[in-house]
């Protein structure tokens, strides 16, 4: 398991995990900013309606749960 945070894990999801092409990602990146800000652990995705862990949460957990997170600070 990769305990080691990965550059830029606060500002960028991982590349496999949210295209940069995605028609979303903006306002995605946008509630994970707000959510991040209002130091809340998660937010509300703008397609599925369904909660999304900030990279801030998941680094506090100190690990990664290997479930896909969009927003893991540990996945090369």
């Amino acid at each position: 398991m990769n305990h080691e945070l990965r550059d830029g894990w606060r500002e960028q999801p991982h590349p496999r995990r949210l295209a940069e092409q995605h028609p979303h990602r903006a306002e995605i990146l946008r509630r994970h900013d707000e959510a991040i800000e209002r130091h809340l652990p998660v937010y509300a995705d703008p397609v599925s309606g369904f909660s999304v862990f900030t990279a801030e949460f998941l680094a506090s957990r100190g690990h990664c749960c290997e479930s896909g997170c969009r927003h893991c600070p540990f996945v090369d």
